[in-house]
C-alpha cells in the first residue's frame, strides 16, 4: 500500500511542474560559482566596450559632419515659439525674420513725428549773471536769431531797472517744419549790488512757482488737453572769467539751485583769457564744484546706459564752457563767419580751436535738449509734487483733527487734551 503510494506521488510532480510551464533548474554547486560570476563580469565588461565604441563612434561622425545634435535641437527651439495663452504668461521674441510679412510696425515713428510737428514743444531757459556778461548776444548766437529781451525791447537800458526781478519773453522758432515756443527768462541785477545777501531768492521762488502752477493745472478734475509748461528746464549760469577760483556769491548761488534745477555753467567772454588761464581756470572751477557738493548738468546717476555715460564723460570733461558770443557776421577766407572782429584777428564763435561754443550749443539743442525737459519733469518737478503733496495731506489731515468734534463737545486739539485730563482723573 506504502510503495504504491510513493508510485503515485513520483508520477503527480512532475506533471504539474510542466502544467505551471516551469523549468526544473538544478542549483549551481559551489565550485561553478566563481565561473559564474566571472561570466557576468565579462559580459558587463563586454556592454562597457561596445559602449564606449558607439560613443567614440559618434564622436567621429560628429566631427565629420554626419550627425549635428546642437543643430537639430536648436532648430526644435526656432520652431516652438512661446505663446502668453499656452505658456501661462511666458512671452516670446519675434524677430523680423520670423515673420511671414511687413507688418508696418516702424510706421509709429513716423505717426509720432507727425503728431509733434504739428503741436510743437516748449523749451524754457534762464540766464543768470552780472550785467555785461553778454547773457542777451549769447543767447542770440545759440539760436542765430534776436531772441533776448533785451533785443526785443527799445530803450532797453531806461525801461529795465537792474534789480533782482526776473523778466521773460517768447518766441516761436520754427525750422523745417519743426515749431518750438522758446521762452529766455533773464535776471538783469543779480550779483550787481553791493550787498547781494539772498540775491538768489527770487530765482528760488520763480523755479518754484513754475513748478506749483503745473502741479496746479494737474490737479484739476478737469484738466486741459495739454498743460502749458512754464517750468525752467535749463539755466545757464555766467561766470566772469576772472582766472581766480568761484566767487562765493557764485558757490551759494548754484549749491542751492542745483537741487531744483539743471544748473550750466559757462565762463563769459572767454577770449579775454588766454589759453594756458583758460585750462587753469576750468579745473580750479571743476575743483570748486567737486569740493562743495555743487550739481550740475548733466549728473552722473542720470546716465542710462553705457553709451549715454561715455557721452556724457566727455561733456563733463569740458564743463565749464568757455564760450564767446556774438550776432554779427565776418569774412574769413571767403565765408561768413559768426566772429568777433579785433586789431589781430577774428575769433570765430563757431571755431572749436577758438572757444567752445559749438560744444555748449550741441549740448542745448542738438543732444540733450529733451533729456533737458525729461530730467526737469522726472527728476526735479517730481520731487517737487511729493514734497508738496505730503505736506498739503498734512494740512489736510491736521484741519480734519482740529475740525473733528470729541465725545464732550469740544473741537480741536484743546478738547483732546481736556478730556485725556479728565479721564487721568478718573
Amino acid at each position: 500500500m506504502r510503495e504504491d503510494t510513493t508510485k503515485v506521488l513520483e508520477q503527480e510532480i512532475p506533471a504539474s511542474m510542466e502544467e505551471r510551464g516551469m523549468e526544473e533548474v538544478e542549483p549551481a554547486s559551489v565550485e561553478d560559482k566563481p565561473a559564474a560570476e566571472k561570466a557576468v563580469e565579462e559580459g558587463e565588461a563586454q556592454k562597457t566596450e561596445d559602449s564606449t565604441a558607439q560613443n567614440k563612434g559618434t564622436e567621429e561622425r560628429k566631427m565629420e559632419g554626419e550627425v549635428d545634435v546642437e543643430g537639430e535641437m536648436e532648430g526644435e527651439v526656432e520652431v516652438v515659439t512661446p505663446c502668453p495663452t499656452e505658456s501661462h504668461g511666458l512671452q516670446g521674441t519675434i524677430k523680423g525674420h520670423d515673420l511671414f510679412g511687413y507688418v508696418g510696425i516702424e510706421a509709429v515713428l513716423d505717426q509720432m513725428r507727425r503728431k509733434t510737428m504739428k503741436a510743437g514743444f516748449e523749451f524754457n531757459i534762464m540766464v543768470v549773471g552780472q550785467s555785461g556778461l553778454g547773457k542777451s548776444t549769447l543767447v542770440n548766437t545759440l539760436f542765430k536769431s534776436k531772441v533776448s529781451r533785451k533785443s526785443c525791447s527799445p530803450n532797453y537800458e531806461e525801461k529795465i531797472s537792474k534789480t533782482v526781478k526776473l523778466q521773460s519773453v517768447s518766441h516761436v522758432i520754427e525750422e523745417k517744419g519743426v515749431k518750438m515756443k522758446l521762452t529766455v527768462i533773464d535776471t538783469p541785477g543779480f550779483g550787481d549790488q553791493i550787498n547781494n545777501e539772498n540775491c538768489w531768492e527770487p530765482i528760488v521762488s520763480y523755479v518754484n512757482d513754475q513748478y506749483e502752477r503745473y502741479l496746479k493745472e494737474e490737479l484739476y478734475v478737469n484738466r486741459k488737453p495739454r498743460i502749458p509748461d512754464t517750468r525752467v528746464h535749463c539755466c545757464v549760469y555766467f561766470l566772469p572769467a576772472t582766472g581766480h577760483w568761484l566767487r562765493p556769491i557764485d558757490v551759494e548761488f548754484m549749491k542751492r539751485l542745483g537741487k531744483i534745477v539743471s544748473i550750466v555753467p559757462v565762463i563769459a567772454k572767454a577770449d579775454t583769457l588766454t589759453m594756458e588761464e583758460r585750462l587753469e581756470f576750468k579745473q580750479r572751477v571743476r575743483q570748486d564744484l567737486k569740493a562743495n557738493g555743487i550739481r550740475v548738468y548733466p549728473q552722473t546717476e542720470y546716465d542710462e546706459d553705457p553709451e549715454d555715460r561715455i557721452l556724457n564723460d566727455k561733456i563733463r570733461e569740458n564743463i565749464p564752457f568757455a564760450v564767446v558770443g556774438t550776432d554779427k557776421e565776418h569774412q574769413v577766407n571767403g565765408n561768413k563767419v559768426l566772429g568777433r572782429k579785433t586789431k589781430w584777428g577774428i575769433i570765430e564763435v563757431e571755431n572749436v580751436a577758438h572757444c567752445e561754443f559749438t560744444n555748449l550749443r550741441d549740448l542745448l539743442i542738438r543732444s540733450h535738449l529733451q533729456d533737458l525737459k525729461d530730467v526737469t519733469h522726472n527728476i526735479h518737478y517730481e520731487t517737487f509734487r511729493v514734497r508738496r503733496l505730503n505736506e498739503s495731506n498734512l494740512t489736510v489731515h491736521g484741519l480734519a483733527l482740529s475740525c473733528f468734534p470729541m465725545e464732550n463737545g469740544t473741537h480741536g486739539t484743546n478738547g483732546t487734551s481736556d478730556r485725556s485730563e479728565s479721564e487721568s482723573h478718573l
